[in-house]
């Protein structure tokens, strides 16, 4: 680049108005995607700020002067991450960004699902008689939340609903004792929290190993009449056998921020249903989420591209093959 030159970083989504002029003083905008175009501008790109799209090896050979991608997200799974390291590629996620978003909105599934307020609105609009006699909420105070997975969304969860009088149970293996509070009940396998779970909500990544994992098995495991609730990767539900607990009165009720395909189709059986309710991956999607997920992607790529390590690298095995000076970018 010339002296003075700004970087090319392609966006996969429209910049939001208010960032637009902050983020036109710091880099070269490429993209957004075009309906008959959906990489248009791509192979101009130094870094990339990403979101829904898929990046394979193919994808980056595109953009021969690729050198960092960023997820506006916690999840990487759609970044083949073997393909990025052997190009040199950085790949980073945003893991702080949609953290108070996303348990906010699990935490509401949590109460829509209990308070059956779903089937509940629904029966008002049909004008069904004697809805208080009708209504079967559930009170949440002293029900037992189990939590598989417990970084940074869950402890938020747990901490809220544990606020409401729910008992705190989780199952992460990764984590040493000394991560769990006192007042949180850990279990040594998953099928033990399940068993015990009034709540079951999922914050596990979606991996070759995840994939699938709510099954058949899964949800014969627990409690009658648990709800189940997922605002971590659609991939880790087997929907058919989830639908089928939900049939035979396994499970009380679902409510899920993330689907496998996403959107659903508008016919989907799940979007149908009075004990569940869906929301279209919108967890992390507030006002203030969104400007933190995006403002700590376009860092990210700043960094990389002059050189600096960035706060959140995903294949930390490729920063010595890209052969930059390490720094916090502050200096």
């Amino acid at each position: 680049m010339t002296a003075g030159a700004r970087h090319r970083v392609w966006f996969e989504r429209t910049i939001l108005p208010d960032l637009l002029t902050e983020v036109e003083a710091a880099v070269q905008v490429l993209g957004p995607p075009l309906p008959d175009d959906a990489l248009r501008d791509f192979d101009e790109a130094e870094g990339v700020v990403a979101s829904v799209y898929a990046y394979d090896g193919a994808v980056m050979d595109r953009a021969p002067q690729l050198r960092v991608i960023a997820r506006t997200g916690i999840g990487y799974d759609k970044v083949d991450l073997d393909a990025a390291t052997d190009r040199g590629i950085a790949v980073c996620n945003t893991p702080d960004g949609p953290t108070v978003s996303t348990a906010e909105h699990t935490v509401a599934l949590v109460l829509v699902a209990a308070k059956d307020i779903k089937r509940s609105e629904h029966e008002l609009r049909a004008g069904c008689a004697d809805l208080y006699a009708r209504h079967a909420a559930v009170e949440l105070h002293g029900k037992v939340l189990g939590l598989v997975g417990y970084g940074r969304i869950a402890r938020r969860v747990g901490a809220a609903l544990g606020a409401l009088g729910m008992e705190v149970h989780v199952f992460d293996p990764f984590l040493p004792d000394d991560a769990i509070p006192p007042h949180v009940t850990r279990h040594a396998d998953r099928d033990s929290l399940l068993a015990e779970a009034d709540v079951v909500s999922v914050h596990v990544p979606l991996t070759p190993g995840s994939a699938g994992s709510f099954d058949t098995a899964a949800f014969a495991v627990m409690k009658t009449g648990a709800t189940f609730v997922n605002t971590a990767r659609g991939g880790l539900v087997d929907q058919a056998a989830l639908l089928a607990a939900l049939d035979d009165g396994r499970l009380r009720a679902a409510a899920l921020d993330v689907t496998d395909p996403e959107p659903l189709p508008v016919d989907h059986p799940l979007l149908h249903r009075n004990d569940v309710v869906v929301t279209p991956h919108v967890a992390s999607g507030t006002v203030e989420g969104k400007r933190r997920i995006f403002r700590t992607a376009l860092a990210q790529v700043i960094q990389v591209l002059n050189g600096w390590r960035p706060d959140h690298l995903v294949n930390a095995e490729v920063w010595d093959r890209i052969g930059v000076r390490r720094g916090t970018g502050e200096e």
